[in-house]
């Protein structure tokens, strides 16, 4: 009688719920996983290499490439490594807006999540209601950096400048008559605060819709209870961070943990699963998405009354104001070194880990002195979560191994660094 053997099937990267770059080899007993090899290399970027003959200041932007979800964290921990090396003190204002930012990001990145999970597991009108929101936190970006996504806002020393007094305005057109395009301004009239502030009012209102469609949906439970359990000791092991941890019961979370910026000054919770389960991560990302709100909203409250330097004034650091450039020879020389040569780091090295959305995001930087980095390590959330996905989708069906994916929230750019 013929043997029955295991068959090999390829998952991806065209598979909708692979987004493109992740091909799992998927080894099967029918429709049942018995093994799952992640195969990575697919958007490969040597943004690591690429840094080593970039100055500091021109490899920031690649930050924003890495996960291409989470623009302005990515950046925040290569600023923060970099401050380290040089001990630079980052003013107090540049030190809410970053933390500010950083929500925005945790905000923009956890609907992006919710939206793709959501439409993985079948349920399709997640993706539209998460991006009504995410276009708001796009006109925040665009506000204060000019670009949509990539901003590259942050900068050694503080932030590129500081927050507008006005909103971009929408304008008549062919097809939005005045009195639509009079309530799509309503929230604009004032300064980038206000738009902020109309929005944290909003958003949870918004957040309960989202737990609406989802949360109690028993096709929703059906798909994402009990899928791909992880506990906390397999969690630690594995090194897993952010949501992927405290959804197995662990309350580890580097904004209370190892406080950087001014986090330990912010009222919020760390809210962690019981089981470890695609359902409990499901739940921390939501309540995420509220403490973030509640971060931003005080925030905006401290920026209102508390004007001041939103980047160094060290100018071998930081370039000197555009009045001082055009009307003084000291200030015009500083301008041209730092963007032709770039600034010069003492020797050294420094890690700097932030909690970026989706777990632990490190920036390890070996300085020789020069104005380049001898080298440039990163350490991203999603690999040790991809690492995983062996042991999370044994045993599980093949439309599992699709609720798994999602529940991983990798983006590929940060795993093919």
């Amino acid at each position: 009688m013929a043997e029955i053997k295991n068959y090999t099937l390829n998952f991806g990267p065209q598979h909708p719920a692979a987004h493109g770059v992740l091909r799992l080899v998927l080894e099967l007993d029918g429709e049942v996983v018995q093994r799952a090899d992640p195969h990575i290399g697919l958007l490969h970027r040597a943004t690591e290499k690429l840094a080593e003959s970039k100055t500091y200041l021109q490899s920031l932007p690649y930050m924003d490439r890495l996960d291409y979800v989470s623009m302005m964290s990515n950046e925040h921990a290569y600023c923060l490594a970099i401050e380290r090396l040089l001990g630079v003190a980052v003013p107090e204002r540049a030190q809410y807006i970053r933390v500010m930012f950083d929500e925005i990001t945790r905000l923009l990145n956890h609907l992006m999540w919710l939206g793709a999970h959501g439409l993985d597991c079948g349920a399709m009108n997640m993706l539209i209601y998460c991006f009504r929101e995410r276009e708001d936190l796009f006109d925040m970006y665009e506000a204060v950096s000019g670009a949509r996504m990539h901003a590259a806002y942050y900068r050694p020393g503080g932030v590129y400048r500081d927050l507008p007094d006005t909103m971009p305005q929408y304008k008549v057109s062919k097809i939005k008559s005045a009195r639509v395009i009079a309530q799509l301004n309503e929230n604009r009239q004032g300064s980038l605060l206000d738009f902020i502030e109309d929005f944290c009012k909003r958003f949870p209102a918004l957040v309960d819709e989202y737990e609406t469609l989802l949360t109690d949906n028993r096709i929703w439970k059906q798909r994402t209870v009990g899928v791909g359990v992880v506990s906390p000791e397999r969690a630690l092991n594995l090194g897993f961070t952010g949501a992927m941890l405290r959804g197995s019961g662990v309350a580890w979370d580097l904004r209370k943990k190892q406080p950087y910026e001014v986090y330990d000054r912010m009222d919020f919770d760390i809210p962690v699963g019981k089981t470890g389960d695609c359902y409990d991560r499901y739940l921390v990302r939501v309540e995420e998405m509220r403490q973030s709100n509640r971060i931003i909203k005080q925030c905006v409250d401290w920026l209102r009354v508390n004007p001041g330097r939103v980047i160094t004034d060290n100018q071998k650091v930081a370039p000197p104001s555009r009045v001082g450039m055009k009307t003084n020879m000291e200030d015009l020389i500083h301008h041209f070194k730092l963007f032709t040569e770039g600034m010069h780091v003492p020797e050294g090295e420094a890690y700097a880990a932030i909690e970026h959305p989706k777990g632990e995001f490190g920036i390890y930087i070996v300085s020789d002195g020069a104005n380049k980095p001898y080298r440039l390590k990163i350490r991203p959330p999603g690999f040790a979560h991809l690492a995983g996905f062996d042991e999370m989708a044994r045993g599980h069906m093949i439309a599992d191994v699709v609720a798994i994916i999602g529940t991983l929230d990798i983006v590929f750019g940060e795993i093919d660094r």
